[in-house]
């Protein structure tokens, strides 16, 4: 993925410089740069994953219904959406390196207050804010990578998503085992708050501009772009936007609530709860995978089969009753359709469906649509089980909801990809 650094037009950046200007990477720097930020979304991940686990001591102490614990599981996403259009502009107007600096202590800070919550509403303002910065992160990552790894979009964003597979995997064993060893669950909080922000410090120093701030056009040349629609908001983004909204709510109304559904439907131990949930992050780490094949064949395909895959998963999640062993399986292939295939290649086939210059838009677009209607899917989760209890919700959300998604995508068109002209 390092040859793209070899070329240099020497395009003007957003700091108002010249890429010509700046001397070129070694690969240990472009290695140890990479590095520092799939680290940093992997706290990303286990800010956010850090929460469903502990889910049912939270209630206990706050006395939070069912609903609201749902809601607060998944309202982090809001935040996310809110910074997905800003964090577009920003990213049009500052350095990527500044805007991702800033997200990551931003989100820390929020992730360290979660435990100072007198109540439902300032922990709602915590986790929200925790969000925020988290979509600005995603929003820098991905342009600012998918500008330098432009012919491995795929590739590298399936990297991307494995450190936030990692995070996804320890963050409940991480943090139910402290909340037993200390017996509090605030703790896990502050300390990944804290490692959120020691990246940060090591990213100012260790993550070159020049890793950062590479303008497509060095990659892509003008005349890659002449099959493409002209504005950012076309058919085929748009369509993957809607697709993106329906794998959001139904994904992360899973993720929510799914050791709450194994601690109180199938009477598991938090314990069992965690491991299950690990094994999310297991599958996830396939996101490698999923990423390289998504450079390799349709797209649009890969997302259909991912998209029936999950369904099918969650019938034997809901419908089966299954003990631990059998649980993790499920739970293992969920997170490898859902967060190894769907996430990474819908995040790249969105940037592939705009114009080089306009994969700022297209990663706020990517944010606000994922993360947005599901801010609210934790909540909507809890309200189906009150109205059909835990498997009629994951028959509605689970099931059948992804459905929607394969008739958006069929409207898309892979050959106006930028990848469709090598």
């Amino acid at each position: 993925m390092t040859h793209a650094a070899q070329v240099d037009t020497g395009a003007v950046l957003a700091d108002g410089t010249r890429e010509s200007s700046r001397p070129p990477l070694s690969r240990a720097m472009i290695a140890v740069g990479f590095l520092l930020i799939v680290l940093s979304y992997m706290v990303n991940a286990m800010d956010r994953q850090v929460f469903p686990p502990l889910l049912p001591s939270i209630r206990e102490e706050y006395g939070f219904s069912l609903e609201q614990g749902g809601l607060l599981a998944t309202n982090f996403t809001l935040g996310m959406a809110l910074a997905g259009l800003p964090a577009g502009y920003l990213l049009d107007r500052f350095r990527r390196k500044t805007v991702l600096l800033v997200s990551i202590v931003l989100y820390s800070l929020g992730t360290m207050a979660t435990p100072l919550a007198v109540g439902f509403a300032d922990m709602t303002l915590y986790r929200v804010v925790s969000g925020f910065g988290e979509g600005m992160q995603s929003a820098a990552i991905f342009a600012a990578m998918g500008a330098y790894f432009a012919h491995r979009r795929g590739l590298a964003f399936g990297t991307i998503g494995l450190g936030y597979s990692v995070g996804v995997f320890i963050a409940p064993l991480i943090g139910v085992e402290l909340m037993s060893m200390h017996g509090t669950w605030h703790s896990p909080f502050y300390l990944f708050g804290t490692a959120g922000l020691l990246i940060a410090a090591a990213s100012a120093f260790l993550v070159r501009t020049a890793l950062t701030e590479r303008s497509v056009e060095q990659a892509v040349t003008t005349g890659d772009a002449e099959h493409m629609p002209a504005s950012a908001y076309n058919r085929n983004s748009l369509a993957l936007a809607v697709h993106a909204v329906v794998s959001g709510v139904a994904i992360y109304g899973f993720l929510g609530l799914y050791p709450t559904f194994l601690i109180t439907s199938l009477h598991y131990s938090a314990e069992q709860a965690a491991l299950a949930m690990s094994f999310l992050g297991f599958g996830g780490m396939l996101a490698i995978f999923g990423g390289w094949l998504g450079d390799r064949v349709n797209q649009r395909t890969l997302l259909i089969l991912s998209l029936l895959a999950v369904s099918a998963i969650s019938v034997g999640i809901y419908e089966t009753h299954a003990g631990v062993g059998v649980q993790c399986v499920f739970a293992f292939l969920m997170g490898a359709f859902g967060l190894g295939f769907i996430y990474p290649n819908t995040n790249s086939a969105l940037q592939r469906a705009v114009r080089p210059s306009q994969i700022g838009r297209a990663s706020g677009l990517f944010v606000t649509s994922y993360y947005g209607p599901a801010a609210f899917s934790g909540l909507l989760f809890a309200a189906l089980v009150d109205s059909f209890g835990w498997s009629g919700a994951g028959m509605l959300q689970v099931t059948l909801l992804p459905l929607m998604g394969v008739a958006a995508l069929t409207f898309v068109r892979p050959a106006q990809f930028s990848s469709a002209v090598r």
